[in-house]
């Protein structure tokens, strides 16, 4: 059961339980993109992410990858162990897309000699800019020695989810992940990894909009957005089993 609110965020909402240190995290329909400038509804994208997240979270757990994941409770509702989530962003490109294209002048789909670990500031106010490691230490977001971990995390998941993703044909572009300390000061892995917060193209399309199966459809009026989602859960949800 859920109880108080602590937090409602664009795509879940974090409750109490009996527990102080396991929360309950329910996903929602709603979509949102260009730091919320852009708001939707996908249907059943609650049910979806939450499937999918589950499986993904198990399956890095079984490769040495510590999450905040506990059990999935309800269709779209998991509970967590309690994390203090580091206000970081970590995204991982393997084939230049979206923003690095604009700001590097990059081809769109142009593949990367080796993965780019990037870190942005987590503030809705200021458009999660990109920073770096001595903007981490000036804001004091994270200690060196948790930058150097992030980093590292932040290839091994890379490494894994390739390798998954590949066995659900598909091509992991780039994803963001969260990361957050629990109560020992042991960095988990947090939020989400779904078509929300990964880029991810059908192995077998070469048409470069078509091919598209994540939150990309929504943020470029793509349509089959929902189609989209429920084909990648088919995916992951047949590679586990």
């Amino acid at each position: 059961m859920s109880g108080t609110k602590l937090y409602e965020g664009k795509a879940k909402i974090l409750f109490t339980t009996d527990d102080p240190n396991i929360l309950l995290s329910r996903y929602k329909d709603d979509a949102t993109a260009f730091n919320a400038l852009k708001k939707g509804t996908i249907a059943n994208k609650g049910e979806m992410n939450c499937a999918i997240t589950s499986h993904i979270f198990q399956y890095l757990e079984a490769q040495g990858i510590a999450t905040h994941f506990i059990k999935q409770v309800s269709p779209n509702e998991i509970q967590v162990t309690a994390v203090k989530i580091l206000p970081i962003e970590v995204v991982v490109r393997n084939i230049a897309a979206g923003s690095i294209c604009k700001r590097l002048g990059l081809a769109q789909g142009q593949p990367l000699k080796k993965p780019l670990v990037e870190f942005f500031y987590k503030n809705d106010d200021l458009g999660d800019p990109l920073i770096t490691d001595a903007h981490v230490a000036m804001l004091d977001l994270a200690t060196p020695e948790q930058v150097a971990q992030l980093k590292q995390l932040a290839l091994d998941i890379n490494h894994h989810l390739q390798i998954f993703f590949d066995r659900c044909n598909l091509i992991l572009v780039d994803f963001k992940v969260e990361i957050g300390v629990d109560a020992d000061g042991h960095l988990l892995l947090a939020d989400e990894i779904s078509p929300d917060t990964c880029r991810l193209w059908d192995k077998a399309i070469a048409d470069p909009t078509a091919r598209i199966m994540d939150k990309d459809r929504f943020r470029q009026d793509l349509g089959n957005v929902a189609e989209a989602y429920q084909e990648v859960m088919k995916r992951v949800l047949a590679a586990i089993s």
